[in-house]
C-alpha cells in the first residue's frame, strides 16, 4: 500500500468522532468493496501503533477466535 492511500485514509478520517469512525469500517466491511477495505488496514495501523500491549493482546485473541 503506498503512502498515498494511506494519507488519503487518514485524511479522510482526521477528526471523526466514534460514531463517524464506526460508520465508515461498518460501511468498509458491509460493502466489501476491494476499494475500501485498504483503508482498514491503515485504521487497524493507528490502533496497533496507540494500542497497550493489553489492547494489542485482545485484538489477536479477537482475530484468533474469529478465524477458528
Amino acid at each position: 500500500m503506498g503512502l498515498n492511500l494511506r494519507n488519503a485514509v487518514i485524511h479522510n478520517v482526521q477528526g471523526n468522532n466514534q460514531e463517524e469512525l464506526k460508520a465508515t469500517i461498518v460501511d468498509a466491511i458491509q460493502g466489501g468493496e476491494e476499494k475500501t477495505l485498504p483503508g482498514l488496514g491503515v485504521l487497524l495501523e493507528v490502533f496497533w501503533n496507540h494500542a497497550s500491549q493489553e489492547e494489542q493482546n485482545v485484538l489477536l485473541e479477537t482475530i484468533e477466535e474469529g478465524l477458528k
